[in-house]
């Protein structure tokens, strides 16, 4: 009994992924138990999850209640249990007499200054990737957005909103020479929503780049604009601002930043960001940045529903008649047009892979970056432009973003990218 008090006390922490209790005596009416890490108000709980039948009960436990658990369930319930963490797994076996029969097997460990962990017996190559923001080192915005418990370790449950935040500061680590330098950057989000993104991108600037950044945070509920505006003032985070609006009417408002404390106007962007904006409100956004003259466009589109309703072709209608073919066709389509009229008024456009977003399965980010002393509509050619007409045409598709571009005022792109 000792020893699996140890191994319990050793392993129930943020590196768990599970325990897993089974093969349940005679009498007990669970089939199985499962246990997990959540963080709960910045507390580290552990979450009993019980399945009896077709009914599952949750209950969350302190770590001491959870082991007193775990133990009384291998005394009187189940056989064998099964656990799963970063760091090791374990096997536990109760004999038929009471007899506890455990396997330990490590298969990481952690550096002790860095607290990054490196898998047992890896080669250099092989070893835990290295992510911008470090596991083991605490970063306030992710504490207090559960992402990371207060020792700095990342919170199983998050681990993928961690690895999703490590991909697109990857993104933004490959543009920034495409920044400026000698003076403040000023970046704005459009649909910032709970904003995990919006932070990281701030702390990214400046505190890991030390550079003078402002950033403006756009969504359309209140609520989410006033927990952003209530973090970005609890972290001293005084060039992130939110703002309650709509993409297609936002024009920027004034603001009061800079390093000399002037008022800015936020319209004189370098960098647009656009996440899980839905449908055509990735076009205003896109269409804003044009206008802009942004340096740099990140933008993750979602719901491309304009396209899948227009889309005709004689050609392609033994395809088209399938629902979800049509669908995915038609998101494919959207942000590959969008990608060309982008490089139409003068960005090298990328197309790359994401990581899935929390809300929604999209994983396409459309990356573009300004060409020096490109003219909007200079870097095509009329063979180019012709061929972009006639596949719009082919497909009868009227994109919003190429009715905007075309229909809207670009006066503030007719200079030349510095």
């Amino acid at each position: 009994m000792d020893k699996l008090l140890t191994l319990l006390e050793d392993i129930l922490n943020s590196d768990l992924e599970w325990v897993i209790l089974s093969q349940p005596r005679s009498g007990e009416k669970a089939s199985k138990v499962k246990i997990r890490p959540i963080l709960i108000k910045e507390d580290l709980m552990f979450q009993e999850t019980v399945y009896r039948g077709t009914q599952v009960f949750h209950t969350n436990y302190l770590k001491d209640e959870a082991i007193e658990r775990i133990i009384r369930y291998l005394q009187d319930s189940f056989q064998q249990a099964g656990i799963r963490s970063r760091l090791e797994s374990a096997a536990i076996r109760v004999s038929k007499k009471g007899q506890i029969t455990i396997k330990r097997n490590m298969t990481a460990s952690k550096d002790k200054e860095t607290g990054k962990i490196i898998q047992k017996n890896a080669l250099t190559h092989n070893r835990v990737k290295h992510y911008i923001l470090e596991e083991g080192k605490p970063v306030p915005f992710l504490i207090r957005l559960g992402v990371q418990t207060k020792e700095g370790m990342i919170v199983r449950s998050k681990y993928d909103k961690f690895r999703q935040i490590n991909r697109f500061l990857e993104f933004i680590e490959d543009v920034v020479k495409e920044l400026p330098v000698d003076r403040e950057i000023r970046i704005i989000d459009f649909g910032c929503g709970k904003s995990y993104l919006t932070f990281a991108m701030y702390y990214f600037f400046h505190e890991l780049k030390g550079r003078e950044v402002q950033i403006v945070g756009l969504d359309l509920k209140e609520d989410v604009i006033r927990h952003c505006r209530s973090l970005a003032e609890e972290f001293g985070y005084t060039g992130l601002h939110f703002e309650k609006g709509d993409i297609s009417s936002y024009e920027g408002n004034t603001y009061k930043g800079g390093t000399n404390s002037e008022n800015t106007n936020i319209g004189d962007v370098d960098m647009v960001v656009s996440l899980h904006a839905c449908d055509t409100a990735t076009d205003y956004a896109l269409e804003k940045a044009v206008r802009w003259n942004a340096r740099v466009i990140l933008a993750v589109p979602c719901c491309q529903h304009e396209v899948n309703g227009q889309i005709s072709n004689d050609m392609l209608a033994p395809f088209l008649k399938y629902g979800l073919i049509r669908e995915r066709m038609s998101a494919l389509i959207t942000d590959a047009v969008r990608a060309e009229l982008l490089e139409e008024y003068g960005y090298e456009s990328q197309i790359l892979d994401f990581i899935d977003m929390e809300h929604t399965p999209k994983n396409i980010l459309i990356r573009a970056v300004k060409r020096k002393g490109m003219r909007p509509g200079k870097s095509y050619n009329s063979k180019e432009r012709h061929t972009l007409e006639k596949t719009l045409e082919c497909l009868s598709i009227h994109p919003t973003l190429r009715q905007l571009l075309k229909t809207r005022s670009l006066t503030k792109v007719s200079k030349d990218a510095t």
